[in-house]
């Protein structure tokens, strides 16, 4: 490349007889001289922008853009560099703007994920207002709702008083075996996660946990109330074990008296996990490591009684898996060894290839939208899935406290795009199989013969059953949003209990000071453990 006219040399603004033009730039290409105002230093500049051009400066322009090399003549470089470290810095800035602008989204998407469930849990808790049964507070935000069942009781022979509870789902009957269940789903979720409860409407969750007064380790500073929970546990828990000739061990449900019609609802299939759930839980409430011995003792026939078609499945007939949770974290993080170890070890094993099978595609099938199905052929499959999906995220934190989901799902992450908690997002169903949400708030008293009218009605529901969770699409992701068919719409409060638990695992821990000893996942590692003084067995 050469300068401009011939010159073999650099061009220099000291040729006075150039005046005024005291600076040039030379473009090989262009074949002349060009006046600049800039003041550049008497540095050679070559830009090899694209190759070469073979046209000289005397052929015909071409129909296409040219590319050209061009030689710039400088003469100050004390400017140039100034230049230099100006254009450096500027690159700099522009590149933490895009930074910035990369990982800002992530940030916000973090922050309103947590938004959306905080909102999701707080609405999920209201559908236990509209659950209860007996004396109506005013205070409650469910405003269609009102006291019912205040003579519930009354004419059994000898009356008692029934008053109060939940009732189970769209119909106004209460359950004792789902209740139970509900109670100390709920009460876990307090236990491992309290300081979540801090940030959610602290009211209406406190009047929620307040009602569930089945576990004394979550009341445990009203020393009273706890101690009779207690002592009422290992009444209970004394008849239920009891081993001798006038006394069966079987499902309540065998009973006619005291099944009766609950077993077309709620039939128990067995009832060695739950003697071992009452054990682990009474051993964490009172430290009796008889209790203990009893749970452990018993895993692998609670095991054996497990059907094929619940295994890996939490749910009201069978808390084997959670039970195997609890006494996995025993052993991680308060192992008692001898004689307990076999027992602990079982459990720790069923969990870790459990969870392992839950992230398997080809152990449980799952719907083209990416629902687990781990009862394909019994329908309600988001009550399974949040479950599920609570186990997985908090054996994770105890994971993590040693070194996604089905929830997105039912949030509306799935094919219809419909959100499955009644009340959140902008689509969600509006037929709810339920007959309080059903019938209209009108002061007016309809018997049951009367309110089939709104139950086979098109209209959707007069009043929405904020934080209800139905009872989920078929395997295949569809769903339809039809009153008529519960086993679509119908929510329950054993199916909301796992939501629950679900979204106080997922949902993020409260802010913790950098100079904090605490974990920052929100659970907390000792509590279940507090009543541990290791009572010997009673002999």
């Amino acid at each position: 490349m050469v300068n401009s006219i011939g010159s073999p040399t650099h061009t220099s603004a000291s040729h006075a007889d150039h005046q005024p033009v005291r600076f040039v730039h030379t473009f090989s290409e262009a074949g002349r001289l060009l006046p600049s105002a800039s003041q550049w230093s008497s540095i050679e500049l070559d830009f090899h922008l694209a190759p070469q051009s073979n046209t000289t400066y005397d052929s015909l322009p071409s129909q296409y853009s040219k590319s050209f090399d061009y030689e710039l003549v400088i003469t100050d470089k004390k400017w140039f560099k100034s230049f230099v470290y100006v254009s450096i810095f500027m690159l700099l800035v522009i590149l933490a703007i895009v930074l910035l602008v990369r990982f800002l989204p992530n940030k916000h998407k973090h922050h309103g994920n947590s938004k959306n469930i905080t909102l999701a849990l707080n609405q999920a808790l209201m559908f236990f207002d509209a659950q209860k049964s007996g004396n109506y507070p005013s205070s409650s935000p469910v405003k269609f709702r009102g006291s019912s069942g205040l003579q519930d009781g009354n004419t059994s022979n000898p009356p008692a008083d029934l008053k109060g509870g939940f009732y189970d789902s769209g119909k106004n009957i209460k359950f004792s075996f789902p209740i139970a269940y509900t109670i100390t789903l709920l009460s876990w979720t307090v236990i491992e996660y309290h300081d979540k409860y801090g940030s959610i409407a602290t009211d209406l969750a406190g009047e929620i946990v307040a009602a569930l007064s089945a576990a004394s380790i979550v009341f445990k500073e009203d020393t009273g109330y706890s101690i009779k929970l207690i002592q009422s546990a290992e009444k209970l828990f004394e008849v239920a074990t009891k081993n001798n000739t006038g006394h069966h061990h079987g499902t309540y449900t065998e009973v006619e008296d005291c099944g009766g019609e609950a077993r077309m609802y709620y039939n128990s299939s067995g009832y060695q996990d739950e003697l071992i759930w009452g054990g682990t839980w009474l051993f964490f409430a009172t430290g009796n490591t008889s209790y203990l011995g009893y749970a452990t003792g018993n895993f692998n026939a609670a095991e054996g009684e497990e059907t094929a078609s619940e295994q890996g499945v939490f749910y009201w007939n069978n808390k084997l898996t959670a039970n195997a949770v609890l006494l996995t974290k025993l052993r991680y993080f308060h192992d008692l060894g001898y004689p307990y170890e076999v027992g602990l070890g079982s459990s720790s094993k069923k969990i870790d290839l459990l969870i392992c099978s839950y992230l398997s595609h080809k152990i449980y099938n799952r719907t083209p939208g990416g629902l687990i199905l781990l009862r394909p052929d019994h329908g309600e499959p988001l009550q399974f899935a949040a479950t599920t999906s609570f186990l997985g995220k908090l054996y994770s934190d105890y994971l993590e406290l040693l070194g996604r989901s089905g929830v997105n799902y039912i949030l509306g992450d799935n094919p219809m795009k419909m959100s499955y908690m009644v009340g959140f997002g902008n689509k969600y169903p509006t037929n709810v199989h339920h007959r309080a949400a059903s019938i209209p708030w009108d002061d007016q008293h309809y018997s049951c013969p009367e309110g089939d009218r709104w139950l086979h009605s098109k209209d959707p529901n007069p009043n929405i059953l904020y934080g209800a969770m139905v009872a989920g699409p078929d395997k295949f992701d569809n769903f339809l949003d039809d009153r008529d068919k519960p086993w679509f719409t119908e929510p329950t409060i054993a199916s909301n209990a796992g939501l629950v638990a679900a979204l106080v695992a997922l949902h993020d821990p409260p802010y913790r000071s950098s100079d904090s000893n605490d974990n920052n996942l929100g659970i907390d590692l000792n509590g279940i453990f507090e009543n541990l003084q290791l009572v010997p067995p009673a002999t």
